[in-house]
C-alpha cells in the first residue's frame, strides 16, 4: 500500500490537460480543467480548511451512515444506496485540493473499496443495490480521484461499468430518482468516452434519454406557477432534481448536437426565475416547488446540486451570465446554511429567517426540524451531500479557454496551472479579496515568454469595471455580462488587475420588498443571535442548535441612498457575523404590525409601507455571514 506522503506526491504532480470532446461530440466553449489544476488561495484555502476541520473532515467517524463497520460502500452491512457515494463526492476533492495527508488516507480507503469490488459483469458498489443512482454519483467521485492521482485504473472500470450498464439498462430500466437525474450519468459517460472512444457507451446515453425524464418539455410547458401542496408534489416538483436538471438538456446536447437542447436552460431559468426565486440566487423549495416568498425554504442539496449543474453549463456554453449565477449562489446561499465552523448545516434556508426552532413551518413537505443548524436535520441526504459545494466551486474558478487560453471563470484568491498556446506550461496567481474587496490581480508566470488569450468574465452588475496590464490602463471598454479577452505576449511577472465597481444597490423581490446588494454578495439584517444546543454529539463540536433572535427584526427600509459601506480586516471566520469583512448601514423604521406567522416572519406585506416609528440606523452583513436574517424588506414609502 502506497503512503500518504506518495499519494500526496502524485497529487501535487503538475495536472494534466483537459480531454476535449471526442467526435462525434460537440465541443465545449470551455474545458474544466482537471482537479488539482487550480488551488485555492488567502480566505478561500481557509474556507476549505473549515470545511475540513469540521463535518467533511470527521462524518464518517461518527456517523452510523457513513462508518466503516456500517456503510455497504466500505463492505459493511448499513446504509448501501446515495450517502457514501455522496460523501465521497466532495470528500475527495477537498482532501486533494487541500494535500491533507489525513483526509486523503480517508478518501483512498473509501475508493479502493470500490475499486477492488468491482464485480466480472462490471457492476460496482454493494451487491444489495440494483439502483443505478447512487451509482452515477459514485462515478463522478471516481474522475475526481482519477484526476488526483492518475489512477490508471478508474478509465477501464469506468468503461466496464458502462458497458454494463449498457448489457442490463433494457431489461433493468432507470427507476425513481434516476429516472430524473439520469444526466448525472451522461456527464461520467462523456467523459470515459473521450478518453476510449467506445461507441457502446454513446449508445447507452441515449437508451438513458430514452427512459429519463424529459426536463426540456418539462420547463418548455411549465405547469407548477406556484407552490405546490402536499397532494400536488412529486418527483418533477423536487427542488434538488429541479437544480440536478439545470444541466440536463445542456449536457445532452453535447451528445445530440442541437442547439435548442443546448439553449433549453434559458427557459428553465425563465419559468422559475418568475415564480420560485429566491434573492440569495436559488429556487424555492421545502422540499418542493416552494414560491418566491421569503419565509419560505431552499434545501441545501438543492444549492450544491445547483452550483454544480451551474459549473458543467459553463463548461459547455461559456455564457457569462451562468458564471454570475454561480457566484451569487456561492458566495450567499452556500454559507449562509452552515454554522461558521461548518460543524452544523441546516437542510432549510429562508432568505427571511429569523428563529430557527423545532415548529411546523409551512413548508411545502419537510419536517419541523428542517431549520435547526446541526448534524441531520430532517434528514441525512445533505449531510453526506454538502461536501462537493466548495473543492468543486474552486475547481471552477479557472477553465481552459479556445487557442490556447485560459478563462476566469469566477473570481476568488486562487492559482491555476495549466499548458497553454505551444503548449508552453504557465501558472496565474489571483490575489484578491473578492467578493469582499473591488480588486482583483494576476500575475502571470509562463514557463518561457508566451503569447496565448487570457478571458476575464465582467460581471453582469459591473458597470465600469477598469483593467490595467503592468500598471497601464487599458483604452477598451469592458462589457458588463460577458468576457473580456487579452491575447498579448506574456512573460514571467506580468499583471492584470480588475477593479469592480462595489456600489451598493437595491433588487425588488416578494410583494416589491427590497433586498441590498453590493457586487455578487447580498446583504442582510443583522440580528443578534442566541444559539442553544439541543444535543451533543460528544464527538468533536457535533452538535445541534436551536438559533433565537436577541434583537428587533421587524423593520423597514428607507431609500438607501446614504448607504455606509465599512470594510473590516478578515478574521477566521468571515462567514458569521462578527467576522464579516463588510458592512452596510442604512436608514430603517420599525414596522409593528410586521410579526411572525408559523413559527416565522410573515410573508412581508406588499410595499410601499408606513411607519411613525423613529428613523434608525441599522447594520446589514453578507447574507452568508447571517444565521438569522431579513433579506427582502418591506420599502418605507
Amino acid at each position: 500500500m502506497r503512503s500518504a506522503a506518495a499519494i500526496l506526491a502524485v497529487a501535487m504532480t503538475a495536472s494534466a490537460q483537459p480531454v476535449p470532446n471526442r467526435a462525434p461530440l460537440v465541443s465545449n466553449a470551455f474545458d474544466i480543467l482537471p482537479l488539482g489544476s487550480v488551488k485555492p488561495k488567502g480566505w478561500l484555502l481557509r474556507q476549505l480548511r473549515i470545511q475540513a476541520e469540521g463535518q467533511t473532515g470527521h462524518l464518517d467517524e461518527f456517523w452510523p451512515s457513513l462508518s466503516a463497520k456500517d456503510s455497504a460502500w466500505r463492505g459493511g452491512t448499513g446504509e448501501g444506496w446515495e450517502r457514501g457515494p455522496y460523501y465521497l463526492d466532495g470528500l475527495v476533492p477537498t482532501a486533494y485540493l487541500l494535500g491533507d495527508p489525513r483526509l486523503i488516507e480517508k478518501a483512498k480507503s473509501w475508493m479502493e473499496w470500490t475499486i477492488a469490488n468491482q464485480r466480472p459483469d462490471g457492476a460496482i458498489g454493494p451487491p444489495t443495490n440494483d439502483d443505478w443512482w447512487p451509482n452515477m454519483i459514485m462515478l463522478k467521485a471516481l474522475i475526481e480521484y482519477q484526476e488526483a492521482t492518475g489512477d490508471k485504473r478508474i478509465v477501464p472500470l469506468m468503461e466496464r461499468y458502462f458497458l454494463h450498464h449498457h448489457a442490463n439498462g433494457e431489461k433493468r430500466p432507470l427507476r425513481a430518482w434516476a429516472i430524473y437525474r439520469w444526466a448525472d450519468e451522461i456527464v461520467p459517460l462523456i467523459w470515459t468516452y473521450n478518453r476510449t472512444g467506445n461507441p457502446k457507451l454513446l449508445e447507452l446515453a441515449r437508451m438513458l434519454w430514452k427512459q429519463g425524464y424529459d426536463w426540456r418539455h418539462h420547463f418548455e410547458h411549465f405547469i407548477y406557477p406556484f407552490k405546490v401542496t402536499r397532494t400536488e408534489s412529486g418527483l418533477p416538483s423536487h427542488v434538488v432534481n429541479n437544480a440536478m436538471a439545470i444541466k440536463t438538456s445542456t449536457v445532452w446536447s453535447v451528445i445530440s448536437r442541437s442547439p435548442q437542447d443546448r439553449d433549453a436552460v434559458n427557459r428553465l431559468f425563465e419559468v422559475m426565475d418568475k415564480y420560485h426565486l429566491m434573492p440569495q440566487g436559488v429556487h424555492g423549495g421545502d422540499e418542493h416547488y416552494a414560491g418566491n416568498s421569503p419565509n419560505q425554504g431552499t434545501e441545501l442539496c438543492a444549492v450544491v446540486e445547483a452550483m454544480y449543474s451551474l459549473e458543467q453549463v459553463i463548461s459547455i456554453t461559456g455564457r457569462a451570465a451562468f458564471a454570475d449565477r454561480l457566484e451569487r449562489i456561492t458566495y450567499n446561499a452556500l454559507p449562509a446554511t452552515f454554522s461558521a465552523d461548518m460543524w452544523a448545516h441546516q437542510y432549510d434556508q429562508q432568505p427571511n429567517q429569523v428563529l430557527c426552532t423545532r415548529d411546523k413551518r409551512d413548508w411545502t413537505t419537510n419536517g419541523p426540524d428542517s431549520n435547526l443548524f446541526g448534524v441531520e436535520p430532517n434528514f441525512g441526504c445533505c449531510t453526506a451531500n454538502f461536501h462537493q459545494g466548495w473543492p468543486k466551486f474552486i475547481k471552477s474558478l479557472w477553465m481552459a479557454a479556445p487557442g490556447g487560453g485560459v478563462a476566469a471563470i469566477a473570481y476568488g484568491p486562487s492559482e491555476v496551472k495549466t499548458r497553454v498556446r505551444g503548449g508552453v506550461e504557465a501558472a496565474i496567481t489571483e490575489d484578491t479579496e473578492y467578493p469582499f474587496r473591488d480588486t482583483v490581480k494576476l500575475t502571470i508566470n509562463p514557463a518561457k515568454p508566451a503569447q496565448f488569450p487570457i478571458m476575464l468574465r465582467i460581471p453582469a452588475w459591473a458597470e465600469n469595471t477598469s483593467i490595467e496590464v503592468n500598471g497601464k490602463a487599458l483604452a477598451a471598454r469592458t462589457t458588463p455580462g460577458g468576457f473580456y479577452t487579452i491575447d498579448q505576449p506574456w512573460k514571467a511577472g506580468d499583471t492584470v488587475t480588475l477593479r469592480f465597481p462595489l456600489r451598493v444597490r437595491s433588487s425588488t423581490w416578494f410583494n416589491n420588498s427590497i433586498a441590498v446588494e453590493r457586487g455578487p454578495l447580498v446583504f442582510a439584517l443583522r440580528i443578534g443571535e442566541d444559539w442553544r444546543k439541543l444535543k451533543d454529539y460528544g464527538y468533536l463540536g457535533a452538535a445541534d442548535y436551536e438559533v433565537h433572535p436577541s434583537t428587533p427584526w421587524n423593520y423597514a427600509l428607507a431609500p438607501i441612498g446614504g448607504a455606509e459601506v465599512t470594510e473590516k480586516p478578515f478574521t477566521q471566520y468571515p462567514f458569521s457575523p462578527d467576522g464579516a469583512p463588510v458592512s452596510i448601514k442604512v436608514k430603517a423604521r420599525r414596522l409593528p404590525s410586521w410579526g411572525m406567522l408559523n413559527g416565522s416572519a410573515a410573508p412581508p406585506p406588499l410595499s410601499p409601507v408606513s411607519s411613525s416609528e423613529p428613523l434608525e440606523t441599522v447594520e446589514l452583513i453578507p447574507y452568508g455571514a447571517a444565521k438569522l436574517r431579513i433579506t427582502a424588506f418591506p420599502a418605507l414609502r
